[in-house]
């Protein structure tokens, strides 16, 4: 099992359009992560893409959240571009989806607990049997599905507690599952609590993940676009972030 300490890591940022994105690498992040689990105090892991750092331009509250959360990574090829423009480049991607799986893969080691929320009923338990195959120990305690209004909230908040979860993932998307995270961390004080997206949809097999060509060719965004049309919204946000950046100067 893991230790307390109350050592925090330092943080290197780079600000994009007012957010504070960490300059770092996949295997920094789960350092950082692995650290905060040695921690008493709960934390808040944000991934952020182009298209949530725009939203986030328009919902204050959802700016708020990435201004002051523990950890913010880059999760988009338009994040790392917007990075290097500035002059502070960042070593690579760090998703959501490949964070889970580099938790899931740790906890078994470090004894952890995971409690996976959100996506469609059944979504999260497909996930969590498919992640325990690939990743045997992994220490899953519980599931739910995210198919609840937000008034319901600290009702879910409460039934999540019982499993009492050091992990909290959370896939509904953004910026409701940062919303519920915020909203709810003093009920459920997991020590690190991070929104995945659609992360549940492809560990349980629902929905494919781009080819390893196409992520190295930098066009993931399009492959979402082509097998999920309702995507095209999100899309759409890609030119505007890239025009904000370059309107904003380096």
């Amino acid at each position: 099992m893991m230790t307390s300490t109350s050592q925090k890591p330092a943080r290197n940022h780079v600000s994009i359009l007012g957010i504070p994105v960490d300059r770092i690498s996949m295997k920094r992040a789960v350092e950082i992560i692995l650290e905060f689990l040695r921690q008493d105090e709960p934390k808040i892991v944000i991934t952020a893409d182009s298209s949530g750092i725009v939203q986030a331009l328009k919902d204050p509250e959802y700016f708020d959240l990435l201004q002051n959360a523990d950890l913010v990574t880059p999760d988009s090829i338009g994040v790392i571009w917007a990075a290097k423009r500035k002059g502070r480049a960042i070593p690579g991607r760090v998703s959501g989806v490949d964070l889970v799986d580099k938790i899931c893969g740790l906890s078994a080691d470090h004894g952890f607990r995971i409690f996976l929320l959100g996506a469609a009923p059944g979504v999260a338990e497909l996930a969590a049997e498919k992640l325990r195959l690939k990743h045997p120990g992994c220490h899953i305690v519980g599931t739910r599905h995210g198919y609840f209004p937000a008034d319901d909230d600290d009702v879910v908040a409460r039934e999540v507690t019982v499993f009492k979860p050091d992990v909290l993932l959370v896939a509904m998307g953004i910026p409701r599952q940062e919303k519920f995270i915020k909203r709810t961390q003093e009920i459920i004080r997991a020590k690190v609590a991070m929104g995945v997206g659609g992360s549940f949809d492809v560990f349980s097999g629902k929905t494919k993940r781009a080819p390893a060509l196409v992520q190295k060719l930098r066009l993931e965004w399009m492959w979402r676009v082509l097998l999920n049309p309702k995507k095209i919204a999100k899309a759409k946000s890609l030119p505007v972030f890239a025009w904000k950046v370059l309107r904003s100067g380096k």
